[in-house]
């Protein structure tokens, strides 16, 4: 999960030349569709550890340190809504060839 949170890929929307991206499977469709259910897979991944340290402040009555606590929320929160978004992940792992994937069809 480290490596998701130390990705190199771009914050912001950046151009991609169309060639560099279908290059590995020759079919800018094929492409597309790992790159999505790679990004689909991070998602889930980055969604489940959220929940999971969001989880850890959770309290069942109130009281004067739910103040505290709220803060500390807010803090992984932001570091979350910081980190670039899962679908520029998986294009960054694509164009680094980190994306293992087969084509079943070509295989039988």
């Amino acid at each position: 999960m480290s490596d998701l949170r130390n990705s190199n890929a771009p914050v912001s929307t950046v151009t991609f030349n169309k060639e560099e991206v279908d290059k590995p499977t020759d079919n800018i469709y094929e492409a597309i569709s790992i790159i999505s259910k790679r990004a689909g897979q991070i998602n889930a991944e980055l969604k489940k550890e959220l929940i999971e340290k969001l989880e850890e402040f959770a309290t069942y009555t109130d009281s004067l340190e739910e103040i505290f606590e709220n803060k500390e929320q807010i803090e992984v929160s932001k570091f979350y809504e910081k980190l670039p978004k899962p679908h520029a992940i998986a294009v960054q792992e694509w164009l680094e060839d980190k994306i293992y994937f087969r084509n079943t069809e070509k295989e039988q």
